[in-house]
This record gives structure tokens, C-alpha cells and sequence, in this order.
């Protein structure tokens, strides 16, 4: 039931076949201790280092962020004709239409 939310195309996802993340991250861990000894110059400021850094550090962000959950467009309909039968109820104090 697609009312008010139309749905967006799969997003194409290129997942590599000869990438080595543990070696890529082992990587970054040496030269972030050669930088701290000196042996390396310091690294020029780049926003891809800082983004989502801040959403990862608070669980309850981590957790929403993971979880995927919203709330669909049938269960909001549903949930507004229950809220407005029972105000109807508590003014008229009457469930009949």
C-alpha cells in the first residue's frame, strides 16, 4: 500500500572481489603510529575522516541507524482512524456510527 510514499530504485551496491579490508585497516593503524613517532608527516584534514563518527559513538544512534525501522504509511493510516474512533468514543461516549 503505497499512498503517500513512492519506492526508490535498488541503489547499485559494487562489492570488489580482490579487497582485503583487514589489510586495508592493518594499513591505516601503521601509518597512524608513524605519524604519531614522526616518521611520517601529518595527514592533511579530510571531512571523510569525521563522517558518521558522531552517530557511531552514542548506541541508541547506532542502534536506529542499524535497525532500519519506520513506520509505514498503512500502520500511520491505522493508526489515525483508531485514535479518531476513540476520540469519538470519549466525546459521544458511543462506539456506533
Amino acid at each position: 500500500m503505497a499512498l503517500f510514499k513512492t519506492m526508490k530504485p535498488r541503489a547499485y551496491r559494487h562489492e570488489y572481489i580482490y579487497y582485503n579490508e583487514r589489510k586495508e585497516k592493518l594499513k591505516e593503524i601503521q601509518d597512524k603510529a608513524k605519524r604519531e613517532l614522526g616518521l611520517l608527516p601529518p595527514k592533511e584534514f579530510s571531512p571523510e575522516d569525521i563522517r558518521g563518527k558522531f552517530t557511531m559513538a552514542t548506541k541508541h544512534l547506532r542502534n536506529r541507524k542499524e535497525s532500519g525501522r519506520h513506520i509505514s504509511s498503512g500502520m500511520l493510516i491505522f493508526l489515525i482512524i483508531v485514535l479518531l474512533i476513540l476520540m469519538r468514543y470519549l466525546y459521544t461516549g458511543n462506539l456506533l456510527f
